[in-house]
């Protein structure tokens, strides 16, 4: 009787374990949404235009921005810059990270290029003779190096060091679709004032949203400085998981916040959108029907909508 009791113990403890571990896995599967709202309008600038931006007027050099990492930027410049060109806009990607992804998404290997944009930007070679084609037709690409790591440091002490981007761009102008690093130094820096407008990238999680006020204010300082036509054309969702009640949460806010400058079209987060930069492709290359190949191409045809060309 002893051992019987003593098994019934037992059992009564593990059955309670169980209700226990059951009641912990119900909580931990609806973890609660953070109270209040997820952007905080004190850390963006006061005066943020939310009214549409008017037709591109081409040539036209966008960029593609946010000081935030892993938002998709690189993905974005890449497929965006793809779907453009599928659209018959020529189109010339510039890669300014010096981690070379939207170099090697776009199936080049940066240790067989004759030139990049570190030549571009700090030994004042042609823009033109660096540039290379892609498997895509009207699609080309300025590509990135290792070398570009240390273009921060050697910037320094050149003169005009933040507009010699722009003027390399400015002595081949068609379209361009320019890929910025996630930090605000003198290569974004570079970017911004070669640029007539800047796409914001921002991932429907809460982090991403962090930066994005101080990305802002330094498109303002640009403006004010360097670039005066410098506008924020629009900002793209990115990463959107259908799944999660924080993606949702994250995409109104924004829309209420920036209003018609935030696009139509969402970024879902897909595994074929991660799989295509492995391959070298843009994503309308490598699975041509996929989500993500829909969204870019939708994406694009918001950026280039009454697209003209400019007069003289």
């Amino acid at each position: 009787m002893a051992s019987l009791n003593s098994k019934s113990r037992l059992a009564t403890q593990l059955e309670d374990a169980v209700s226990d571990t059951t009641v912990d896995a119900e909580h931990a599967a609806a973890p609660r949404l953070p109270e209040g709202p997820i952007l905080d309008p004190q850390t963006l600038p006061t005066e943020v235009p939310d009214d549409a931006s008017p037709p591109m007027e081409l040539p036209r050099v966008l960029a593609i921005a946010n000081q935030k990492g892993g938002v998709g930027k690189t993905t974005t410049a890449v497929n965006l810059g793809a779907a453009l060109a599928e659209a018959d806009f020529r189109t010339l990607v510039v890669d300014l990270d010096p981690q070379g992804n939207a170099t090697t998404g776009l199936g080049l290997n940066p240790r067989d290029v004759n030139g990049s944009i570190y030549d571009v930007i700090l030994n004042n070679r042609a823009l033109e003779d660096c540039v290379e084609p892609t498997s895509l037709k009207n699609l080309f690409v300025a590509p990135a190096t290792i070398d570009l790591a240390g273009a921060e440091i050697e910037l320094v002490p050149q003169m005009s060091r933040e507009l010699r981007l722009k003027r390399a761009i400015d002595s081949v102008r068609e379209q361009y679709d320019v890929d910025c690093p996630p930090s605000l130094g003198l290569l974004t820096v570079n970017g911004l004032a070669a640029a007539d407008d800047v796409i914001v990238p921002i991932q429907c999680e809460y982090y991403a949203l962090e930066g994005l006020g101080q990305l802002l204010r330094n498109v303002g300082l640009v403006q004010s400085n360097l670039n005066r036509a410098l506008e924020v054309r629009g900002i793209v969702l990115t990463m959107y998981d259908g799944r999660t009640k924080l993606a949702d949460q994250v995409e109104a806010e924004v829309r209420e916040y920036f209003g018609s400058k935030v696009y139509r079209t969402v970024v879902p987060r897909t595994v074929r959108l991660s799989e295509a930069p492995s391959f070298g492709q843009p994503i309308i290359v490598f699975d041509s029907a996929s989500r993500g190949a829909r969204a870019y191409r939708e994406l694009a045809k918001e950026v280039s909508r009454g697209a003209t060309r400019r007069a003289g």
